[in-house]
């Protein structure tokens, strides 16, 4: 039997729901339509959401052949005969669309095969990608198609989608258990069919009693949100977590948090990250965060999920409530920037280390005055950086947060104390 989604499979450009600012009046696609031209373009978005479908019917709106290629599957060989395809429809006055799905798949020089086909204009390249293009897709193929992206299908899209698959296996929902499905398909068309596809036998046991919310619970998966573990999803998430507890929502990061747990993350990469975390949002307006972080990473290692989970929200939490501080994290990379423009800069004589009867002959440490000997425990006008750096410049500026304004006010005094 055909699957619900491939059999309705819309068959053209208006049956398309959702992606309005490709297709709506003022779209670019539909822009582009009006001229009869199809440029080469690259599709962008999360699965589900019609690349494929578009790329078909964006093909026959211009009517042209239409050649397939999965990167998943195809090589060389393939893309070869598709040139020779496409070279054999212009003799014949036809034009061409090759289609290459996954095309991150393909790596350099097979993306590099289409550049001089697509320059002379034999046929309009159309690719689509789950993964960011910028990264994944080389920047000469980048440079001759426009990258296009696709959004993840809104509720009201769904909607659409939904009554259409009800009269097509002449079932019907509850509003309950079609909010379910909804929910559960997370933005994703082919997921929202696949799924309904699970009830087609409920016509001829019920014909005339819509699906309840009870029926549609017990058949969902557990977890159907969408993750990865290495792509965009991914690093979106993260970068959500990391910049809630920056803006100190503990709320917010909770819920990221809850996210990417539920989404399969290693819970591991996350305690890292809030170590992280702890240094470069928080620093000395609050050092005890960062032991607290320690803890909890700590934590998670004896106990694992889900009991350990709680020691990394208590984290979260606690580095989002923390006052922020980025002074010692703008510091630290203001220090490597400027070691890594200078030579090797000879330590000064009176701070080198003297352990021999010849290093003392030559000098080293004469002159160094100790501290704690000192009045106030501070050596009022001594220098510590290299003799030839003549003004040192002030990497540590405190932050007026935390206990970074007490730490402020002892610089200040000890500025004071310096000739």
């Amino acid at each position: 039997m055909i699957p619900l989604a491939e059999r309705l499979r819309p068959q053209s450009l208006e049956e398309i729901v959702g992606q309005d600012h490709l297709l709506g009046a003022n779209g670019v696609l539909r822009l582009s339509l009006a001229s009869g031209q199809l440029p080469s373009i690259i599709l962008w978005g999360p699965p589900g959401v019609g690349k494929t479908t578009l790329a078909r019917l964006l093909a026959q709106s211009v009517n042209a052949s239409m050649l397939s290629i999965s990167a998943v599957l195809s090589g060389v060989k393939e893309i070869r005969e598709a040139v020779e395809r496409a070279q054999l429809n212009r003799s014949m006055g036809r034009s061409t669309v090759v289609f290459v799905d996954e095309v991150h798949r393909f790596n350099k020089s097979q993306q590099d095969a289409f550049l001089p086909h697509v320059e002379s204009g034999l046929f309009a390249f159309v690719g689509a990608t789950t993964e960011n293009p910028a990264f994944e897709v080389n920047g000469a193929l980048l440079s001759r198609a426009q990258v296009l992206q696709l959004h993840s299908l809104s509720a009201e899209a769904l909607v659409q989608i939904l009554h259409r698959a009800e009269q097509a296996m002449g079932i019907g929902f509850e509003p309950a258990a079609a909010q379910r499905l909804i929910d559960a398909c997370d933005g994703d068309g082919r997921r929202l069919l696949n799924l309904l596809g699970l009830f087609e036998g409920e016509a001829s046991s019920m014909p005339t009693d819509p699906i309840t919310e009870k029926t549609v619970l017990a058949r969902l998966p557990e977890s159907l949100r969408r993750f990865d573990q290495s792509g965009d999803v991914f690093y979106d998430q993260i970068s959500a977590l990391h910049k809630s507890v920056r803006g100190s929502d503990p709320d917010a990061a909770l819920y990221w948090l809850a996210r990417m747990l539920d989404g399969g993350a290693d819970a591991r990469y996350l305690a890292r990250r809030l170590i992280r975390m702890a240094s470069e949002e928080v620093g000395l307006a609050d050092p005890r965060v960062l032991g607290l972080a320690i803890d909890a990473a700590q934590a998670y290692e004896r106990l694992g999920s889900p009991e350990g989970e709680l020691a990394l929200a208590q984290a979260a939490v606690y580095i989002a409530a923390a006052p922020k501080s980025n002074a010692v994290y703008k510091a630290w990379n203001s220090a490597r920037t400027f070691v890594k423009g200078r030579g090797s800069d000879a330590v000064p004589d009176h701070l080198r280390n003297a352990p021999t009867a010849l290093a003392k002959s030559l000098g080293h440490g004469k002159a160094y005055r100790y501290s704690h000997d000192e009045p106030h425990g501070f050596s009022a006008g001594q220098r510590y950086f290299p003799d030839n750096i003549q003004n040192p410049p002030r990497f540590y500026e405190p932050l007026d947060r935390g206990l970074e304004s007490k730490i402020a006010q002892r610089f200040q005094e000890l500025r004071r104390l310096s000739p």
